[in-house]
Formats: C-alpha cells, sequence, structure tokens
C-alpha cells in the first residue's frame, strides 16, 4: 500500500475529484485551506491580502498498481495549466489499522 498526497491550487479542486472518480479512488481524506510555497518557482498561497490564493490537499491509501495511474494524471493536469500548480507525494505504508 501507498499513500499519496496531492497538494493543489483550489482552481483544480474539480479537476482533481474527476481524476479520483475515474481512477477508481473512493476513500481519501481532503484538506481544505492549506497554506504553502511551491519548492521550485511558486507564489505563496497564503489566503492573505498581498497572496490571496490558497491551495488544498487530498491524501488517499492506495494499491502499489494504482500509484504511476495518479502521478500520471497530475502530471498532465500540471502541464495544461502550470501556473495553477499540483504536485503529488507517495510514500509507503508500513502498517494501518
Amino acid at each position: 500500500m501507498k499513500s499519496v498526497f496531492i497538494v493543489f491550487n483550489q482552481a483544480f479542486t474539480t479537476r482533481v475529484e474527476f481524476i479520483m472518480d475515474e481512477l477508481g479512488l473512493r476513500g481519501f481524506t481532503f484538506f481544505e485551506q492549506v497554506q504553502g510555497r511551491g519548492g521550485k518557482d511558486g507564489p505563496p498561497h497564503r489566503g492573505t491580502h498581498t497572496w490571496p490564493e490558497m491551495n488544498s490537499a487530498i491524501m488517499a491509501v492506495v494499491e502499489d498498481e494504482k500509484v504511476d495511474e495518479i502521478l500520471l494524471a497530475v502530471r498532465k493536469l500540471d502541464a495544461r495549466n502550470k501556473e495553477v500548480g499540483i504536485r503529488a507525494f507517495v510514500w509507503n505504508i508500513e502498517k494501518s489499522v
């Protein structure tokens, strides 16, 4: 099992939910109002007067076989609109209850 954590500009919310549905990923946790700044070149997303945009995030625990499909979908979405911003991170799940 893997955990996939996707952080994205709130403008991508509908598209990310569509990706989850298309890939049959029913179980996930959705985080609204996530603040941060991209590690490469993204501007801050802080919800302030100066930096008004905000991010959201989704975390899903999935079978290993689903990871490449998710990353491909995220990569395609990012390529369509680099200025909006989306990133995905994957790590192993050792145990769960």
